[in-house]
């Protein structure tokens, strides 16, 4: 007896023809700025975290034990508590994520949009006027709950809406604003770091990418796969006649979706108990479990986080600290520029390639550097010279994420799922990368401090690792309609032994 059916494609991939219209366009980039939210708050974080008032007010204690700990570089910031600050935020994102999938295929892209909107700009608000750590905790619950809902539901509507030649591109820019976010929060610290209230305009200005993202998404119209999954067949044509232009087969392309969401009601147990359970799922699930992780153990994501105080640590002042967070942000960004003009020409894969051994090289240069001159016992200065190699290493590897894991990393998991497992598929993407990122952003300052400069060696291993898993099981989605991305799997090497080969992946073999 067949699994759970998922998106029916009795051929080859098709082209319905759709051009970039300025319309899908608009749409796209509205949904894309979602990514300032997330980039905002990554950003701001770390800088925030090494501000004297802010510590004073907040964390005196962390001051008292950055004092003590003058003897070991490596220990300058090791602190849980001062860690819980920045991880805190995750867990409510985790939690939010989770139920975002259940509203998202319920309320649509659009809504969910909106809900993340409103609830960053709440928590935004509550942390630049916090007066105790209680007001500064529910601020960052709130800004969680913000980034779950919009990390569930932007990528997913970039995806639907766009081209199948063009999704790459329009779906990277999700990454593009969030490396945008993260430079202005950069720049934003390094602006306020002197004033004793600069701590609360760099927390407070969270409401600014906000309130762009909820504007926004009030003049979009949801995704045509969404309108047909809640019963609007002809509100779903009318948004696709809009967005795909008067050359495209709209009614091609609308019987494949509706086609897609009939199968989906075939099956009456949950999403995610298909995609854990049944044998069809089989390569979704462990790419929607490997994607995220290995995205997080790039190492980028703590890097970006406690860039000022890697940058502290090997000898740079705060406000040179500061500064080198500038310079890698404007690189990340330079680099998913690049990332934007070839994805869709070159493909993914290749991406992949260039972007591991790249990230690989400079984690080997910064463990080598950080070893021979601060040493194990981390109480050797490191010269300046060192210093900004380590600097020009940390942008090596912030570029080479900028160009393959920064944007695939959402890419891939908006544009593999069938229609089905869509929205559980992207909730279990984002709630993975949250809780991830929570455990990595609680742990990197004291695994400085174990590991000294061995971490940055860690995370290369782990680079060389996730580029091998790509190199051989990841297929090729450059250019394939998200109606026929079931032919993928049939032609695989490894994932077709799990797939019917009729063209009609998902279907469970039994």
């Amino acid at each position: 007896m067949a699994g759970g059916a998922i998106v029916p494609s009795d051929g080859p991939a098709t082209d319905y023809g759709g051009s970039l219209t300025l319309s899908v366009f608009m749409s796209c980039l509205v949904a894309a700025s979602g990514g300032l939210i997330f980039g905002y708050d990554i950003g701001i974080s770390g800088g925030v975290s090494q501000m004297e008032p802010f510590l004073k007010r907040f964390f005196p204690h962390v001051l008292e034990r950055m004092a003590a700990a003058k003897g070991n570089e490596y220990c300058l910031y090791d602190s849980q508590t001062l860690t819980a600050f920045t991880s805190s935020l995750y867990v409510a994102g985790l939690v939010a994520s989770l139920v975002a999938s259940r509203v998202t295929r319920a309320m649509g892209r659009q809504a969910v949009m909106l809900m993340g909107g409103a609830l960053f700009f709440a928590g935004g608000a509550m942390t630049g006027a916090a007066v105790n750590i209680a007001m500064l905790i529910i601020g960052r619950m709130l800004l969680g709950f913000g980034v779950g809902f919009t990390n569930q539901a932007a990528p997913l509507f970039l995806a639907e809406m766009a081209p199948s030649r063009w999704r790459g591109s329009l779906t990277a820019g999700y990454q593009f604003f969030l490396a945008l976010g993260v430079l202005a929060a950069n720049l934003v610290n390094y602006a306020t770091s002197r004033a004793s209230w600069g701590w609360r305009v760099s927390l407070g200005l969270a409401g600014a990418p906000a309130i762009v993202i909820f504007v926004g998404a009030l003049f979009l119209t949801d995704t045509p796969s969404s309108l047909v999954m809640r019963g609007r067949p002809e509100k779903a044509r009318a948004a696709l006649l809009r967005v795909r232009g008067p050359d495209a087969d709209v009614d091609a392309e609308l019987r494949d979706i509706a086609k897609a969401v009939e199968a989906s009601r075939q099956s009456d147990d949950g999403a995610f108990r298909r995609m854990a359970t049944r044998r069809g799922y089989r390569p979704h699930l462990v790419l929607a479990v490997a994607v995220p992780a290995f995205f997080q153990l790039t190492g980028v994501i703590v890097l970006t986080f406690f860039a000022p105080l890697v940058f502290r640590t090997v000898g740079f002042g705060s406000n040179a600290a500061l500064m080198g967070a500038v310079i890698n942000g404007a690189v990340n960004l330079v680099a998913l520029l690049l990332s934007t003009l070839v994805i869709d020409r070159y493909g993914r894969k290749v991406l992949f390639m260039v972007g591991g051994i790249q990230m690989a090289i400079a984690q080997v240069g910064m463990a080598w550097i950080m070893g021979a001159k601060i040493g194990k016992s981390g109480e050797a200065a490191m010269a300046h010279p060192y210093a900004v190699a380590v600097l020009l290493f940390t942008s090596l590897h912030t570029a080479g994420f900028g160009w393959s894991w920064g944007p695939l990393g959402w890419v891939i998991p908006s544009e593999i799922f069938p229609v089905d497992i869509r929205s559980a598929g992207q909730a279990m993407n984002v709630s993975i990368g949250l809780c991830l990122t929570f455990v990595q952003t609680q742990s990197f300052l004291a695994m400085l401090c174990s590991f000294k400069y061995a971490t940055f060696a860690y995370y290369a291993a782990w680079v060389a690792v996730m580029t091998v898993f790509i190199a051989l099981f990841l297929p090729e989605t450059k250019g394939v309609p998200l109606e026929s991305m079931g032919t993928i799997w049939v032609k695989h090497w490894y994932w077709k032994r799990f797939v019917n080969d009729d063209g009609k992946t998902g279907v469970a073999l039994t």
